[in-house]
């Protein structure tokens, strides 16, 4: 199935769980080397930069500070999550290069940004941003009234 995707897709691995599964990352970043797709960690720098992958992620429940900005390597890039304004706050002061947005519109949770709110949060955060949350085919056309470089999600990929 992921071999199908298109080559501008990027994996982030969110691993939920307290278990680090070390190998079953490595395997994944081979996959994703060899079939030319981006991938991130979630919330482990260093195994990140050990593994030379493309970046971590940064959600936006992690507020540790990244400190030591003089280890990570050429092209490393830094994307995280927010969903209100004290997060994309954050964010900026942990070097976030690209940010995901969320939820724009409603989910299983029920809670959105909506667009509008989504323009007043873009004046607060000059990088990349990424829509995420609730998108679907239906609603898909309503994220061109905002300047967001790409979309992200599960269920309109399902």
């Amino acid at each position: 199935m992921l071999i199908k995707l298109d080559k501008n897709i990027s994996l982030i691995w969110r691993n939920k769980s307290k278990v680090n599964d070390k190998l079953e990352i490595i395997k994944t970043a081979k996959f994703c080397k060899k079939n030319s797709f981006d991938f991130y960690l979630s919330n482990n720098i260093s195994l990140a930069i050990k593994l030379r992958l493309k970046g971590v992620y940064i959600s936006a429940s992690n507020y540790k500070m990244i400190l030591n900005n003089n280890s990570l390597y050429k092209n490393f890039k830094i994307i995280g999550s927010a969903h209100n304004l004290k997060e994309i706050k954050i964010k900026k002061t942990q070097g976030v290069q690209e940010l995901f947005l969320a939820p724009i519109f409603k989910d299983k949770t029920n809670k959105a940004l909506g667009i509008y709110k989504l323009k007043h949060l873009f004046n607060c955060y000059e990088n990349d941003k990424i829509a995420l949350g609730g998108i679907n085919k239906k609603n898909i056309k309503l994220l061109r009234f905002v300047n967001f470089k790409g979309f992200a999600g599960i269920s309109y990929f399902e």
